[in-house]
């Protein structure tokens, strides 16, 4: 386990000017990648059961998340050499997961868009791919790194290795589904994914892992410049690449933190948009009768009448509050 260490004014120095090339790049580079999307016809399909005042969306550029997957991971290749324990195992499991599920969503994008339907790869493929590379990534952690998890009260808990690798299966299979399912609202996942890794990267520092704060700091500038054209009304969708790497992303800061069980606060909001779902279609399948006018959950505030912005801001609020009550259970578990 790292010891808490003090960030050099030259490494954070670095981290900042690394984080403002990515957003440059974002910038600079997104409205060239709508454009391209645009002439290769990768657009949004819609379901036929979608709200109406998203059938306009329909042709609106997806694989979005491809500029928030690269830009970061070339600044990071280029300049993360730099930062101290820059290819540590943090950093490679980091960036594995990233760009690993993003690569499962970019298959399924791919199909949708040229297929003109919502079905992409088939469900068990999809959840296939992302249960060998969850259970890949946690065994590449368990290579010299003991099976342990922290919990308030500097406790540290020593974990049987059936029930860690069990645990890290539905963390990254879970994680990377659920921040998928957010993302139907313009600027929405974006956001929540934001809010969410800034507990993570503030443990890190704390545990002296330099590299992996670095890296989630380059996702969160990339996503703040993807936000610029996806608020909305959005002009691209990061689609099933970008929020199954975000997710991912997530699954494996809490992995390698040691802070698996922080996720399910830092992430709540990814948590009640997966149960609203689960619950919906349980009742339904039951009663033939819905609790919510359609889910995931914010689909049933926009039923209320919610705009889409109210939408985002509600949502955020939480995500930050529960963040916050994460920050501080973190500092009490490192």
């Amino acid at each position: 386990m790292s010891t808490l260490a003090t960030l050099t004014v030259s490494d954070a120095f670095l981290i900042l000017s690394m984080g403002l090339l990515v957003l440059a790049f974002m910038l600079a580079g997104m409205p060239r990648l709508i454009r391209y999307l645009h002439k290769l016809k990768f657009g949004q399909t819609e379901r036929e059961e979608g709200l109406a005042s998203h059938k306009k969306k329909t042709g609106t550029p997806t694989m979005g998340g491809l500029a928030f997957i690269l830009a970061p991971l070339m600044i990071y290749l280029a300049l993360g050499w730099l930062l101290p324990g820059a290819w540590n195992k943090t950093a490679w499991v980091l960036l594995i997961a990233y760009v690993g599920y993003g690569l499962i969503g970019f298959i399924d994008d791919y199909l949708i868009v040229v297929q003109h339907s919502n079905i992409g790869l088939k469900p068990s493929l999809k959840f296939g791919a992302q249960a060998v590379l969850a259970v890949v990534l946690t065994f590449v952690y368990l290579n010299g790194d003991a099976p342990t998890i922290l919990l308030p009260g500097h406790v540290v808990w020593n974990v049987p290795v059936w029930l860690f690798v069990l645990l890290c299966f539905f963390l990254f299979t879970g994680a990377s589904n659920a921040v998928n399912l957010s993302d139907g609202v313009d600027g929405l996942c974006a956001g929540l994914s934001i809010i969410a890794l800034v507990p993570f990267v503030f443990a890190m520092f704390w545990q002296g892992q330099v590299s992996g704060a670095a890296i989630l700091i380059l996702v969160i500038f990339g996503l703040i410049g993807y936000l610029k054209f996806n608020l909305h009304p959005a002009k691209v969708f990061m689609g099933d690449t970008g929020s199954l790497a975000l997710g991912g992303l997530l699954a494996a800061a809490a992995m390698m933190t040691h802070l698996e069980l922080l996720l399910i606060v830092a992430g709540i909001v990814f948590i009640a948009e997966t149960l609203s779902d689960i619950i919906q279609v349980t009742y339904y399948k039951k009663t033939h009768k819905r609790i919510f006018l359609m889910a995931p959950l914010h689909h049933h505030y926009e039923k209320k009448g919610w705009s889409e912005m109210k939408v985002c801001a509600i949502f955020w609020t939480w995500q930050a509050v529960f963040a916050g009550i994460s920050m501080a259970l973190a500092w009490f578990s490192i």
